[in-house]
């Protein structure tokens, strides 16, 4: 049961899995705002694009419909989390409850013990039967950082046919079957979005965000006036509104006040995290204190840091600073390739 969004990744990865042997069905997941929405809308051109690929695969196709589930599990904490003054990564809560989950469950009602996606990663079977989660060969299209999350039984069960591979082997890959890659879209960052840029997207679906509050520096004086902190984000330079003879950056939003905080380049936390809801892909963490790298923030390279767990909180602390360390993005922990775990970002300095 292989996960079709009608993109390179995962046409590619169902090709290989269907040239290895296996019996192949491609699903495609219903995503958007909610059953209200048409599937007709243009946001919805996805589904066709899957179906030719699965068509000229030769593999059987469904449809599953995850709107209102995703509206729940993603847009909601969403929009939640930009009003808390964070700043969420939504593919990785995706990931965690709405695509994975609903994978193995059609996988289990079509009698299918393997799933599959297009995810630039890697997944090892311990001496010890446990399963690690590993970066992709790639290192510049490498996603295990979305992937944190998974346990060990979605981890058993899946396949990552293009860990092995660059984003331009996959390519090739489908061209050398006849696959007219020049035709086949390439999937969004943050899919619901549909093109939006995300501050109209919160400004339409969100009045609430459309706010205003005060502008600070550091030392409390009063800078300018914002119209809402969901659009604002920590290290943010650009389209503050404020004017000074040094640049100012945000350093961090307080919405119990409603206030955007600006200070200098200095100012903006990057020496150390702690994270909540802690996960670890083995089902425990490998010691109480150890020293590994950790990214920050997804597309970022892993950066030496001391890790110090507390129940289902830590604390990295950074041996170089981080730029803009950041609440609510996911702080994911590596030692060498494999994804030890990770958790969300709640206070940072």
């Amino acid at each position: 049961m292989v996960a079709m969004s009608g993109g390179v990744d995962s046409s590619a990865a169902a090709a290989t899995l269907a040239e290895q042997g296996y019996r192949v069905i491609g699903v495609t997941f219903l995503l958007g705002g909610g059953a209200e929405e048409s599937p007709s809308d243009a946001r919805y051109h996805y589904l066709e694009t899957a179906r030719r690929m699965a068509d000229a695969l030769g593999l059987e196709h469904r449809v599953l419909d995850l709107r209102e589930e995703f509206r729940s599990r993603v847009i909601q904490p969403f929009i939640s989390e930009y009003l808390r003054g964070r700043t969420p990564n939504p593919c990785v809560e995706c990931n965690r409850w709405v695509k994975f989950p609903a994978l193995l469950r059609v996988a289990d009602e079509a009698g299918s013990e393997k799933t599959a996606t297009g995810h630039y990663a890697r997944v090892r079977k311990n001496p010890d039967g446990t399963f690690s989660l590993l970066r992709g060969r790639d290192a510049a299209k490498d996603q295990s950082y979305v992937l944190y999350r998974l346990g060990q039984e979605e981890l058993r069960r899946c396949l990552f046919p293009n860990g092995v591979r660059s984003k331009e082997e996959a390519r090739a890959f489908l061209a050398s079957r006849g696959i007219p890659v020049e035709e086949v879209r390439e999937s969004q960052d943050i899919c619901f979005l549909a093109g939006w840029n995300y501050r109209d997207f919160l400004a339409l679906h969100c009045p609430e965000c459309l706010k205003p509050g005060p502008i600070l520096g550091t030392g409390g004086e009063v800078l300018g006036e914002h119209e809402g902190i969901a659009f604002y984000t920590v290290g943010q330079r650009r389209g503050l509104g404020v004017s000074r003879s040094r640049p100012l950056y945000v350093v961090r939003l307080e919405p119990e006040r409603g206030a955007v905080v600006l200070g200098e380049r200095e100012e903006v936390p990057g020496t150390w995290l702690e994270a909540e809801q802690a996960v670890w892909v083995r089902g425990e963490p490998p010691a109480e204190e150890f020293q590994a790298t950790a990214m920050a923030r997804y597309n970022t390279p892993p950066v030496p840091c001391r890790v110090r767990v507390a129940g289902e909180t830590f604390t990295l602390v950074f041996d170089s600073r981080v730029w803009a360390l950041t609440p609510g993005q996911h702080a994911v922990i590596y030692r060498g390739d494999e994804v030890l775990g990770g958790g969300v970002i709640a206070r940072v300095g």
